[in-house]
C-alpha cells in the first residue's frame, strides 16, 4: 500500500517510538494543525495504555481537538478495539496498521 508522505511519516514515527522502548507497539498521530505525537505501549502496575491510546492522550493534552491521521506499528495481526475507539473519538475511523518493518497491512 502506497501512503502519502504525511501518513508515511506517521509510520516512521511509530516505528521509532516502538524501537526506542522495545514496547509491543508504537503509534503516531497527526492533529488538525499538522503536529505529530508518537508514543509506545505503557504497561505499568498502575497504568496500562495501548500505544495509540498514549499517542491520542499526548495529542489531547497538547490541545488537539481532532486528528487527521494515525498509524500503529505492531506484530499483532489486528488493532484492538480500545485503540480504534481512542482514534475514532478524535475523528480517525481507520488507523494504518504496519508491521515492525513499516509495511502497512491495513488502513
Amino acid at each position: 500500500m502506497e501512503l502519502d508522505p504525511e501518513d508515511s511519516k506517521l509510520v516512521t514515527l511509530a516505528r521509532a517510538a516502538r524501537g526506542r522502548t522495545g514496547a509491543a507497539e508504537g503509534a503516531a498521530v497527526r492533529d488538525e494543525m499538522g503536529r505529530t505525537y508518537a508514543a509506545a505501549t505503557v504497561d505499568l502496575p498502575s497504568l496500562s495504555l495501548t500505544a495509540l491510546q498514549a499517542a491520542v492522550a499526548a495529542a489531547v493534552s497538547s490541545g488537539a481537538q481532532r486528528l487527521e491521521g494515525a498509524a500503529v506499528v505492531t506484530d499483532s495481526s489486528a488493532l484492538d478495539d480500545d485503540s480504534r475507539r481512542a482514534a475514532f473519538d478524535l475523528g480517525v475511523e481507520r488507523p494504518y496498521v504496519a508491521d515492525p518493518d513499516g509495511k502497512v497491512r491495513a488502513p
